[in-house]
């Protein structure tokens, strides 16, 4: 194939695209619901998925990045209660749940995906194997929590792909700081293009007590992402065993993969220790992949995704109250591509703390 041009990353451009997709969202902040309990101010959230920490391999999604702030709950009635009323007569609508008790959060967005082939060695990568790529968003979503039970999440993220992206910047940097070579491809990476990907997702839970403290569930999903950045269908389940499992639905995970959302409610506690135990399985129908189909408006590498892709996770999660909250889960990924060599294992971090 013939050799791309080289296309140097547009720092400038790059950080001004997320400002002023960021700016639009800022003044959104709730208020605390209760004024009889200690005023709170959300929460935040630092995940980090790596491919490495477990086979020390970097190759196809190598590296994720993101950082959530929660809001605190929204007032009922508020200003920011109304977008969710907006969506809410009807079961199929993304907030169908009316007349009963709910629970609102916004949450606020911003990371980073990094993709590469299998060997970054290689200034002249195979053109079959899959293309350097990188994804910088930000973005906004909205959470409902009815009565414990059913959990809807819907979801904007915006930003940019390609060199853009900061991607190759990235990863060459960090690799010469930890002195390992650096990846040697990336003037054949996806070019720049906006993004953009709308999610809707429903989870329900199916909770038993056991016990001591002691609990389980299970939590089936079913949802769908539309975009240029991708496009896709889902559905999975999850089963917990623990404690306090009602303060949330799930480990969250960086899209797309079998995951929980930022939510937590450490409201429903009955105690100040949380944990539990975790397996996950989702799959997905895909219908478009700009990180292996290549960009939608100019000629860029691409490769032939495979239309069904799965996902088997479990892990741990430890959370004291409204305070800290620290997640380790490991992701076996079948593969995305035809060319693709096997599967892919990920691990994952997680760590939150009450603001």
């Amino acid at each position: 194939m013939e050799r791309l041009p080289n296309l140097q990353p547009g720092r400038r451009a790059g950080a001004l695209f997320l400002l002023l997709l960021l700016l639009p969202l800022l003044p959104i902040a709730p208020a605390a619901a209760d004024d009889d309990k200690p005023r709170r101010y959300g929460r935040v959230s630092l995940l980090e998925e790596n491919d490495s920490i477990y086979t020390w391999d970097d190759r196809y999604y190598t590296q994720g990045f993101e950082f959530t702030y929660l809001s605190p709950q929204v007032t009922p009635g508020s200003a920011f209660d109304r977008p969710f009323n907006a969506f809410s007569d009807g079961w199929a609508t993304p907030f169908g749940t009316a007349g009963k008790s709910h629970v609102r959060h916004y949450e606020f967005l911003f990371g980073q995906s990094i993709f590469t082939p299998n060997d970054i060695h290689q200034e002249h990568p195979p053109a079959e194997d899959r293309p350097y790529a990188g994804w910088l968003y930000g973005g906004v979503a909205m959470d409902q929590d009815t009565d414990h039970r059913q959990l809807d999440h819907v979801e904007l993220l915006g930003g940019i792909v390609g060199p853009d992206s900061l991607a190759r910047m990235v990863q060459n940097d960090w690799h010469q700081f930890i002195g390992i070579g650096k990846a040697q491809g990336w003037d054949y990476q996806i070019r720049d293009e906006p993004g953009v990907m709308l999610t809707w997702e429903r989870k329900w839970r199916f909770y038993q007590p056991l016990g001591a403290g002691q609990e389980v569930d299970a939590i089936p999903e079913l949802g769908a992402t539309l975009g240029n950045v991708m496009t896709y269908g889902e559905t999975g389940i999850t089963l917990r065993f623990g404690q306090n499992l009602l303060a949330d639905y799930g480990q969250a995970r960086i899209r797309p993969a079998s995951s929980g959302t930022a939510y937590f409610n450490p409201d429903v506690m009955e105690s100040p220790f949380g944990y539990y135990f975790y397996v996950a399985a989702q799959g997905r129908a895909v219908g478009h992949n700009i990180f292996l189909d290549g960009n939608t408006f100019a000629d860029s590498r691409s490769v032939d995704k495979k239309p069904l892709v799965g996902d088997v996770s479990g892990g741990l999660a430890l959370f004291w109250s409204d305070r800290v909250r620290l997640d380790a889960s490991a992701t076996y990924r079948s593969k995305e591509f035809e060319d693709q060599k096997g599967n892919q294992i990920l691990a994952g971090l997680n760590l939150s703390f009450g603001l």
